[in-house]
């Protein structure tokens, strides 16, 4: 595969619009560096201006000297560049998972602040693989074994994989072909994580004939199928499921009626869309919420409230899981909404709750429930309420979900 071969490749993945500025993760590693030279390929040839970010995760004593290599190295590439340090305390749990979220989300805020929409990460087909047999031995279903996505929105950014239908054996070529050595990260070699154990039994599969290529293979078949069930959930979404102020509702006998995949997917779209996890609950907690729509009983689970009224499923965000929650008017709140008014220092947002509804004397003429208000975003100064955007008390502001539901069923 020759450099315009990948070049190609990364053009059409932008097809039919290209963005001003284009953003790209590098690490150090075989695939970000290709990325990188590719990207500046194209810029060279009339593309987007390319900026790049490493992240220093301080976990190994090497890497601020490696994220500085790559700083020269785009210095070199006329390539403009910035390392990210990330500030933790002792991390528990997996930490390649914990790492992993706060690489990207401290890739968005740097691509906000550069006016960065679009964001390039090197996964490969390698990576794609790895992936599935993972998939494999959670038992995943198409969602799982579907693989990585090519491209997906969150935070307000456009992440893009151009390279899933690459190997790695192709972009390490493409970097021999320049003269460009990499950093190769020994915890890619460390059995204690997960992908490294499947990175190993995909050696050990080959002589089955299971390969990369055919595992990729795998991913794009499914991920064709699970396009057929997406569309059949969006739908239904279209025909029972309605959002306001918020909060989802569902006809109830009418989501009782649905496809088993079909529900299951608009019940973890609604739980997703409304808090904003990085994962789906376990199935067998989906199994529980279905029973209690059944029996017509209330239900909480990842940090959403759902209430069973008659023919009416509604849920929203719990209270407890919005309290506490404070930050600036200009930034997302609870990872899903945006505020618009006279911003200015001293000012904050934070959930209404019950006491800052009582403020609110006009609520009811809103037409938005009582649930769906005490945890929707307020402006306050200290303990004075400024605004109550969808409370009847706007006082100059407004507050719009960043995607709606059916949007985010389609992105999802």
């Amino acid at each position: 595969m020759t450099a315009g071969d990948l070049l190609s490749i990364l053009e059409t993945a932008f097809a039919p619009g290209l963005p001003d500025r284009l953003g790209v993760a590098v690490s150090g590693g075989s695939d970000s560096m290709a990325l990188l030279h590719v990207a500046a390929d194209w810029r060279g040839q009339g593309g987007p201006e390319v900026l790049a970010v490493t992240v220093d995760h301080r976990l190994r004593p090497e890497a601020a000297e490696e994220a500085a290599m790559v700083a020269r190295l785009c210095a070199g590439l006329g390539v403009v560049h910035q390392t990210l340090v990330w500030e933790h305390d002792d991390i528990g749990g997996n930490l390649q998972d914990v790492a992993r979220r706060a690489r990207y989300s401290l890739i968005a805020e740097w691509a906000r602040a550069n006016g960065v929409t679009h964001v390039l990460t090197g996964h490969t087909a390698n990576d794609q693989a790895e992936c599935i047999l993972m998939g494999l031995a959670r038992a995943a279903g198409i969602d799982g074994l579907a693989g990585m996505r090519e491209r997906w929105e969150d935070e307000c950014i456009l992440w893009l994989r151009p390279f899933l239908g690459v190997t790695r054996q192709a972009l390490r070529a493409d970097l021999a072909a320049r003269g460009v050595t990499w950093i190769d990260d020994p915890t890619n070699e460390d059995d204690r994580y997960t992908r490294v154990k499947a990175r190993k039994a995909l050696h050990a599969l080959g002589p089955l004939g299971i390969g990369v290529g055919e595992l990729a293979t795998v991913a794009v078949n499914l991920a064709q199928a699970r396009q057929v069930v997406v569309e059949a959930t969006v739908e239904a979404a279209a025909r029972i499921a309605t959002e306001k102020g918020g909060e989802v509702a569902f006809e109830r006998a009418a989501f009782l009626r649905l496809a088993p995949e079909t529900a299951r997917r608009m019940l973890v779209g609604a739980l997703l869309w409304l808090s904003r996890a990085d994962y789906p609950p376990r199935a067998d907690a989906i199994r529980r919420l279905k029973t209690a729509i059944r029996e017509g009983r209330d239900a909480t689970l990842w940090g959403c409230k759902m209430a069973v009224r008659g023919d009416c499923i509604r849920i929203t965000r719990e209270p407890k899981a919005v309290a506490g929650r404070e930050g600036p008017t200009h930034a997302i709140w609870d990872n899903r909404w945006r505020l618009s008014g006279p911003h200015a220092a001293g000012l904050s947002v934070k959930a209404m709750g019950a006491e800052g509804l009582r403020l609110c004397v006009d609520w009811r003429q809103t037409g938005f429930s009582r649930a769906a208000l005490i945890v929707s975003p307020t402006v306050w100064r200290d303990e004075v309420l400024i605004s109550a955007p969808l409370a009847g008390f706007s006082n100059g502001w407004t507050a719009e979900i960043v995607h709606d539901y059916h949007s985010f069923l389609i992105s999802h």
